[in-house]
């Protein structure tokens, strides 16, 4: 199965990071398309943002709707949006994106 997810872990507060808006797009023409959004689950996470079972190679990016997340955890922070744009090569099958957070700061890495 074809798949892009992710999760998110709030660092400041030791546990997922759960009903953070997420949305997955893909470069296409030189423009972002909209492919799917939903909500990281009470385990951070979201198992499949891929609309259907096609992984086409190109640009993908994810956005992360963190200024909410931390407002409602009443939580001042730096960064209201988080963007992560990655590559998908041809013949790559599954993209698990991690996010590792906090109100001032985040990482990111490829997950397995």
């Amino acid at each position: 199965m074809k798949r892009v997810s992710t999760h998110i872990l709030d660092l400041m507060a030791g546990r997922p990071a759960s009903n953070v808006p997420v949305t997955l797009y893909k470069r296409e023409n030189g423009a972002w398309t909209l492919l799917t959004s939903s909500r990281t689950d009470a385990d951070g996470r979201c198992a499949q943002l891929l609309p259907g079972d096609e992984l086409e190679a190109g640009q993908y990016r994810l956005v992360f709707d963190t200024g909410n997340y931390f407002f409602a955890q009443k939580v001042e922070s730096l960064y209201p949006v988080v963007e992560i744009t990655f590559v998908v090569r041809d013949g790559e099958r599954h993209f698990h994106i991690p996010l590792l957070l906090n109100a001032n700061g985040y990482t990111t890495y490829r997950g397995s």
